[in-house]
């Protein structure tokens, strides 16, 4: 039901787009309002934005996370240091088993400091996380998995797991794409 709704939105919002270019056209370019062009780059970044959530939501859900209610926190986190949004989620899935297994009230799903840093929310430890990957690795040449593996964590695995965990997030991706290109087709 809510698939079927996001996806009513989605269409909702596609119709009204044409209108806004057929506006700007009737009104001419003193009344110029968003160029087609980036409306559908602002609708497709939005509806991945809104896949991505699902997606993470779902896995979370499926492994009975305390994070579960924080995804939205995750991809504020990965937008905010434009960082991959499936990346944060697989290391936390990897070093805490989702956020289940942790020092009690540190908020650290991450093992980050060896997983002794305290945080006062998982928002915080998302942010300071994904800056930390961002000024630290990814800005400094590591930019995979691969190459965030022997600098973040000892176990050499390490990357092999966390890819491991990625691509189920990738998976369910591509799944919830395939269905949503079935469904518009249909409509």
């Amino acid at each position: 039901m809510v698939k079927n709704i996001a996806v009513l939105l989605l269409l909702i919002v596609l119709l009204i787009l044409p209108n806004t270019v057929r506006a700007e056209q009737i009104a001419g370019t003193s009344a110029k309002l968003v160029s087609a062009e980036k409306s559908d780059d602002r609708v497709d970044e939005y509806v991945e934005r809104n896949i991505q959530k699902t997606v993470i939501r779902e896995v979370l859900e499926s492994k009975n996370s305390p994070l579960v209610t924080e995804v939205d926190a995750f991809i504020d986190a990965c937008t905010t240091y434009d960082i991959d949004c499936y990346l944060l989620p697989s290391i936390a899935g990897l070093e805490s088993s989702y956020g289940k297994h942790l020092i009690p009230e540190t908020h650290n799903p991450f093992g980050w400091g060896g997983g002794l840093i305290y945080f006062d929310s998982w928002s915080d430890a998302f942010n300071a996380v994904a800056q930390g990957l961002k000024n630290n690795y990814i800005d400094r040449g590591a930019e995979t998995i691969e190459e965030i593996g022997p600098i973040y964590a000892a176990s050499p695995t390490w990357a092999i797991r966390v890819r491991s965990i990625r691509n189920e997030f990738e998976r369910s991706e591509a799944d919830k794409k395939l269905y949503y290109a079935k469904l518009a087709m249909n409509l």
